[in-house]
C-alpha cells in the first residue's frame, strides 16, 4: 500500500486572515475558494504543499478544533526568513541548531499554529 500527502488542513476562526498571513509571510498562493453554506474555505499552495484552510464545517460530526501540531518548511535564506517572520509580529518559540549544523526556528502563526523553518543542508 502506498501513500502520499493529499493536504494539510488548518481550521481557524478567520480563514481569510489566516490565508492572507500565509500568502504575505510564506509566499503561499490561493488556488481555490469555497464560500458555501457549509463552510468558508480556501485551497492554498504552500511551496508545493496543499493546505486546506477553513472554519468549522457545519454538519461534521467528528469533534472539531482549531490548529495543527506544526508544519516544517525548508528555506534557502534562513536568516532573511526569520527576520521577516519576526517583523510580522509572530511569536518565536525556539531557535536552535540541530546536531547536523542546520539552524531551525519554531514560531507561532495564526490561531496559535506552530510552524518551523529549517535551513537547507548544503
Amino acid at each position: 500500500m502506498a501513500f502520499k500527502i493529499n493536504h494539510l488542513h488548518i481550521k481557524t476562526s478567520d480563514p481569510q486572515k489566516t490565508v492572507k498571513w500565509f500568502v504575505d509571510n510564506l509566499g503561499a498562493k490561493i488556488v481555490g475558494e469555497n464560500l458555501s453554506a457549509e463552510t468558508v474555505g480556501f485551497r492554498v499552495d504552500l511551496q508545493g504543499l496543499r493546505l486546506n484552510v477553513t472554519g468549522f464545517v457545519k454538519g461534521q460530526k467528528l469533534e472539531q478544533h482549531y490548529g495543527m501540531e506544526h508544519l516544517a518548511l525548508d528555506t534557502d535564506d534562513f536568516t532573511g526568513t526569520v527576520e521577516k517572520i519576526k517583523a510580522s509580529g509572530a511569536r518565536i518559540l525556539e531557535q536552535r541548531q540541530l546536531p547536523d549544523g542546520r539552524n531551525v526556528c519554531f514560531f507561532e502563526g495564526p490561531e496559535g499554529v506552530r510552524l518551523e523553518v529549517m535551513e537547507i543542508k548544503t
